[in-house]
């Protein structure tokens, strides 16, 4: 009785642990096959509760046998979980009537209870190959996997590559396929070479399917051929003219069969072994017709060939001076996508705007590369107001219709309110834009009142206090002149003073950041780091502070002998500073890492300034 539980128990687990597979009815066959020749079409099932099965009208083909069952069932256990799969195979041997190109229609079964449908499939019917039925019979075995029984010298026409181009006339930057395809009529089992650097071009390579592939059969000058992809490349032109894609020479190893005559041999390998020989393979030159870009290009191309669509949003249309507002840009389309400029936004001139973020999301494909690049912007009004920002203008060149488009975004309008604190909120330096429109207006009228007029003598004219009035200025013009070139004199030894004392004074503005750091104050921990910055520059550097810009800063530094990459650090530095003091909520930097960075590029500037 227990021996009978345990049989039932062990039942009952193993069909509750069999895998159960969704049904799926397939069709296979060769793609190409030659006149005259018979090929196999087989329809599989992956369950054995099937009936009902039937061929579809093939018509352009003989069935010369079938359709004939045939079952298999195989098991599996992995990790505990077993799994079975049973299958039901339809076979029928078919006979091509003529040349051409046929569909063999769907077939039906009834699977599990439920109508099937298989798919179309389309047979490529080659003529014979006109070297005769040896060479015939040597391709169409190789076609299905068998080994040629060739032997002797490998001729060019046996084995070779073929480069060819979907198009020899293009425009500058039109994209243009490559493509390397394999010929043979002998046993390949390998090919190596590379593509040198073409000359004039931007390559891409296309990424070619993973896995063994297979060869497919295809009738070539008059012969038929086992065929396969061996590389593609998408090329983009750089320049117009005449540019040439030179030849290459690729090394094929094929197997061979020769025949063996040790008789000991012969009884284990069949009367015959292989050997692999060597074949060289040299692809023909081609030559690629370059027309220039037409004239008249649109202020707005940013050299865009191909065919595209731009789109864009804003993160807000309502909010505060001194915070920030993010532009997104987003062109789309297939060419060339990688060589695009990035365009233009016209931000009003109150913004401060920073470099843009670019985000490349294509793939490349035989057409060129499709997909999209993203592009924000990040920029901060300083005032508040009504602001615009304008269309952006996107012109590129349509290789299809050979003329310039152009596209536009929409127009944004920004109202900017008022912030709490704004005036101290201004980086050391900063002069506004608009006080900067009112240095025009520094001059005024002289204001003319009441003025009261003495008779000659009767006042100043003539007196001690009237002589006083000119001797005294005179004396202290020649005081002041005397003074002014001693001063001249040591004015060289005072700036060399502030230069050397720029390092400590930049220290103390550095424990103060600290102890804003220290209790959690982040806008003045900002505030003070760029103050000791912007200071250490302006003492170190003998710059005003109104003078100070990423750019003049970095032309002083080249001057005094820093290294490019020292400078490079510098406008990094600062601008992450900027950034994270006026735009705090999208900032991801941590305040001791920022501090301990300004205070090593300090250190690294004070030993690199050669004065």
């Amino acid at each position: 009785m227990k021996k009978l539980l345990v049989i039932i128990t062990f039942l009952i687990a193993t069909l509750t642990s069999v895998h159960a597979e969704e049904v799926t009815f397939t069709v296979d066959a060769p793609s190409a096959v030659v006149m005259g020749e018979t090929f196999r079409l087989s329809y599989t099932v992956n369950t054995h509760n099937a009936k009902n099965f039937r061929v579809g009208n093939i018509a352009d083909f003989d069935i010369l046998s079938g359709p004939n069952q045939s079952s298999s069932m195989r098991s599996s256990n992995i990790n505990g979980v077993r799994s079975t799969v049973k299958t039901l195979t339809f076979t029928c041997i078919l006979r091509p009537k003529r040349e051409g190109t046929f569909t063999i229609p769907a077939a039906t079964i009834t699977a599990e209870g439920e109508q099937m449908t298989s798919k179309e499939l389309t047979v490529k019917v080659l003529p014979p190959d006109q070297r005769g039925s040896q060479s015939q019979q040597s391709a169409s075995q190789q076609s299905r996997g068998a080994v040629t029984s060739q032997s002797g010298k490998i001729s060019n026409d046996d084995l070779f590559i073929v480069a060819t181009v979907n198009k020899k006339k293009v425009y500058e930057q039109e994209a243009i396929l490559l493509t390397y395809k394999i010929y043979t009529t002998v046993n390949l089992t390998n090919v190596s070479g590379k593509v040198p650097d073409l000359k004039g071009f931007h390559t891409q390579e296309v990424e070619m399917p993973k896995g063994n592939r297979e060869f497919e059969l295809e009738h070539y000058k008059g012969r038929n051929y086992r065929t396969i992809v061996w590389s593609q490349y998408v090329l983009f032109p750089q320049q117009s003219g005449q540019l040439e894609i030179p030849s290459i020479t690729f090394e094929g190893t094929v197997a061979q069969r020769v025949q063996n005559y040790d008789p000991f041999e012969a009884f284990f390998n069949g009367g015959s072994s292989y050997v692999n020989v060597q074949k060289e393979i040299r692809t023909p030159k081609l030559t690629i017709d370059v027309s220039p870009l037409p004239s008249g290009k649109p202020a707005s191309y940013y050299g865009g060939v191909g065919s595209f669509n731009i789109s864009s949003s804003i993160s807000t249309t309502e909010l505060k001076e001194n915070e920030a507002v993010t532009l997104k840009l987003v062109i789309s389309g297939t060419g060339n996508m990688k060589l695009i400029k990035t365009p233009e936004v016209k931000f009003p001139a109150d913004f401060e705007v920073y470099d843009p973020k670019v985000d490349n999301k294509f793939t490349l494909k035989t057409s060129g590369l499709s997909g999209n690049k993203v592009i924000e912007y990040l920029a901060i009004p300083r005032h508040g107001g009504t602001y615009t920002i304008p269309p952006v203008e996107f012109s590129y060149f349509d290789v299809k219709s050979g003329t310039y488009k152009t596209l536009a975004t929409p127009e944004y309008t920004l109202n900017v309110a008022k912030g709490s604190g704004s005036s101290s909120s201004a980086p050391v330096g900063y002069v506004s834009k608009e006080e900067l429109r009112l240095l025009g207006q520094d001059i005024r009228y002289i204001h003319l009142g009441d003025a009261k007029f003495y008779e000659k003598g009767q006042y100043l004219y003539g007196t001690t206090g009237y002589w006083l009035w000119y001797i005294i200025p005179f004396a202290a013009f020649v005081l002041v002149i005397i003074v002014y070139r001693k001063q001249a004199v040591e004015n060289a030894n005072i700036a060399k003073q502030k230069t050397k004392k720029a390092g400590k004074v930049a220290t103390r503005r550095l424990k103060v950041a600290k102890q804003k750091m220290q209790q959690k104050d982040k806008a003045g921990f900002y505030d003070e780091v760029l103050k000791a910055l912007w200071g250490y520059l302006s003492d170190k550097l003998s710059m005003p502070v109104s003078e100070l810009s990423k750019e003049n800063i970095a032309a002083k530094l080249a001057e005094c002998q820093v290294p490019d990459e020292l400078i490079r650090e510098c406008a990094s530095l600062i601008g992450d500073c900027e950034f994270a003091r006026y735009a705090p909520t999208l900032s991801g930097y941590a305040d001791e890492t920022v501090y301990d960075k300004v205070a090593t590029l300090m250190n690294r500037l004070e030993n690199a300034i050669k004065r």
